[in-house]
């Protein structure tokens, strides 16, 4: 038994490494090692779930077969296939469609052999990164037409034995709705979990899975393709920080003896919080400003209405209280950017635009309009508008 457990613990390591979401949402997996399944599935434990893997099967597998394997499960996990399937009136076809979504997330190279992707049904030219619910349909449509012979030969060879077939997702298929609510739950909580540990060592959450996450952490998905615009707006400006060290430094290594020289873009953001602004477009406002902060720039908010109410580093763990709700003028924090140039590299003003446009504007100011904001004043710089 300790060769299988090593290997896995080998696999988990890698997945850390590469793609450490998956690799810290594995951890929290009860495992369970069995020759009673061809390959590996995932089956209820208790009130949740646990990954019951072929000890001879997943031996006799190449490391990055491994990997593929188990990433494909966590997929399942992840995607709620195992408490879907019951939706659909043909089993088989869903299994096929489900796989043929997760797959496509995962190097073909790491496919364990007979992995399915959407070349496995060439007369199909099925679309990329179509869903499962849209890939079960064009599978439907496909075996009613008849024009698909790879379709129908899968179809007969998939038994209880076939590695397509998710067999140990029987158990979910007939569970009361209650429990696969308490099972849906303890998924959520463990995908949630990950993401937190992910976050805290400075991973990246898989992009398959980002909208998923953000649902579960409460956070709106993003409604502006904030780190491709920043590279570009942002430039390649940015601030200087230095700071002493006390250690001994290595000549061979440093320098600048003593000090260790950081560079940062530093970003000012005001948010209009004035009272012709309502709750839906501040939320609107934090949800943005979030994922502004996952771009790695440092940010600082600026809430203003007729006057700066309160300048903050922004942290989003941390709950903001709204100051303001007055009348509306952009001046306030223009003049404080001004008055801390050098300190700042950008400034970004989100807003609902009611108000006339401020004077001495930096060259660097992008004004971000709300999604229901119907304004077409000329601010000076750039103005986009959130959809």
């Amino acid at each position: 038994m300790s060769n299988i457990q090593d290997l896995v613990a080998k696999t988990t390591k890698n997945l850390i490494f590469t793609e450490p979401f998956y690799g810290l949402f594995l951890i929290g997996i009860n495992k369970q090692f069995s020759l009673r399944i061809p390959t590996a599935g995932v089956s209820k434990h208790g009130i949740g779930i646990q990954l019951t893997i072929n000890t001879d099967f997943y031996t006799n597998l190449s490391e990055d077969h491994r990997y593929g394997l188990i990433k494909h499960e966590l997929l399942h996990i992840a995607f709620g296939h195992l408490l879907l399937r019951d939706l659909y009136s043909n089993h088989k076809l869903f299994n096929i469609a489900a796989d043929l979504e997760i797959n496509q997330y995962i190097l073909e190279s790491r496919l364990p052999e007979g992995g399915l992707l959407l070349s496995s049904f060439p007369e199909l030219n099925l679309p990329k990164k179509a869903g499962t619910k849209k890939y079960y349909e064009l599978l439907e449509q496909a075996q009613e037409d008849g024009n698909c012979p790879s379709l129908d030969n899968l179809m007969g060879q998939m038994d209880g034995n076939s590695q397509h077939c998710h067999s140990t997702w029987n158990e979910f298929d007939d569970l009361p709705e209650a429990d696969k609510k308490l099972v849906e739950k303890q998924i959520e909580h463990q995908l949630k979990a990950s993401a937190e540990q992910t976050e805290k060592k400075c991973g990246n959450i898989p992009g398959e899975l980002a909208e998923l996450i953000e649902r579960l952490m409460h956070i709106e998905p993003a409604k502006f393709d904030w780190k491709g615009y920043l590279k570009r707006f942002v430039g390649n400006s940015s601030i200087v920080y230095t700071k002493k060290l006390r250690r001994k430094y290595n000549k061979r290594y440093s320098a600048s003896p003593g000090l260790k020289i950081k560079f940062k873009n530093h970003i000012l953001v005001g948010v209009d919080t004035s009272g012709s602004v309502n709750n839906e477009e501040l939320k609107e406002f934090f949800s943005e400003l979030a994922h502004m902060y996952k771009t790695g720039h440092k940010i600082t908010v600026a809430q203003c209405d007729t006057q700066l109410n309160s300048v903050k580093e922004f942290n989003p763990k941390k709950d903001w209280e709204i100051h303001g709700r007055g009348g509306t003028s952009f001046q306030p924090v223009i003049d404080h950017y001004n008055e801390k140039k050098g300190s700042y590299t950008a400034l970004i003003y989100l807003t609902d635009g009611e108000a006339y446009a401020p004077d001495d504007c930096p060259k660097n100011t992008l004004w971000v309009l709300s999604s229901i904001s119907d304004m077409n004043n000329e601010l000076p710089g750039q103005v986009i508008k959130l959809n």
